[in-house]
C-alpha cells in the first residue's frame, strides 16, 4: 500500500453511537404500519434520501412520514422518533480523531440531515463542550449540504477533488459495506467497521495508529 496521508471517516457507527432499532421502535409505538417496512439501513425509500441530499425541506419530509404512517399527531413526535437512533460520542473517540488529525489530513464524510445534525451537535455541547466536529477534522461533508450522497461515486470524488487528495494515499472507514464498496469503485483504500469493533482497534489493525 502507498502510504497513507488521508482518512475518510464516516460518522453513525463509526464516531456516533446510533442504534436505528430504537427509531423503528418508536415510530412503531406511534404507527400500526411497521416502520422497518420503509426504513432500514440498507434499503430505504427515495424520500429518505432525497431527505439526505437535502432536496427536500424538513416540513416535507415530516409531512410526508404523517402519510406513509397514517400519523395524526404532534410532529414533535416525529422528530423525536426520527432523532432516537443518534445514541452517544464517546470522549475516546474525540480523543482518537485529535490525534489522528496530527499525523494525517482527516475528514467527515457522513448521510445525514439537518434535523439528525441539531440534534448530535446538541449532545456534542451538552456532554462535550464543543459546537460541532469541524475542530476534530481538516473538513466536515455532510450529504444534506452537499446535494450527494454515498455510496455514489460523485461525492467521493468531490470530497477528492476539493482537497487535492490522491484516492491511493487515502483511507475511508464506514459501517456500510454499499459505503465502502462506493469508495472502493473510486480508488480508494475502503475498509468496512465491523460491529462491536472501535474504530481505534481498525486503524491500529491496519497499521494506521
Amino acid at each position: 500500500m502507498q502510504e497513507i496521508k488521508n482518512i475518510i471517516f464516516d460518522l453513525g457507527g463509526v464516531i456516533i453511537n446510533l442504534d436505528q432499532n430504537l427509531t423503528i421502535h418508536e415510530f412503531n409505538k406511534l404507527s400500526a404500519i411497521p416502520f422497518e417496512e420503509i426504513y432500514t439501513q440498507a434499503s430505504q425509500m427515495e424520500l429518505f434520501n432525497e431527505f439526505d441530499k437535502g432536496k427536500i425541506s424538513d416540513f416535507d419530509f415530516f409531512s410526508s412520514l404523517r402519510k406513509q404512517i397514517h400519523y395524526e399527531g404532534p410532529e414533535i413526535d416525529l422528530l423525536y422518533a426520527w432523532n432516537a437512533m443518534l445514541l452517544d460520542v464517546p470522549e475516546k473517540r474525540l480523543d482518537l480523531l485529535v490525534k489522528m488529525k496530527q499525523n494525517y489530513n482527516t475528514f467527515l464524510l457522513s448521510n445525514t440531515c439537518e434535523p439528525h445534525i441539531t440534534s448530535f451537535e446538541n449532545e456534542l455541547y451538552i456532554h462535550h463542550g464543543v459546537k460541532n466536529f469541524n475542530d476534530y477534522f481538516d473538513k466536515v461533508y455532510y450529504s444534506c449540504r452537499t446535494g450527494m450522497r454515498k455510496p455514489h461515486k460523485e461525492i467521493f470524488e468531490f470530497v477528492l477533488k476539493e482537497n487535492e487528495l490522491l484516492p491511493e494515499e487515502t483511507v475511508f472507514i464506514d459501517d456500510s459495506i454499499e459505503h465502502v464498496k462506493g469508495a472502493g469503485e473510486c480508488g480508494l483504500n475502503a475498509y468496512l467497521l465491523p460491529k462491536n469493533m472501535e474504530v481505534g482497534d481498525l486503524l491500529k489493525e491496519i497499521k494506521l495508529l
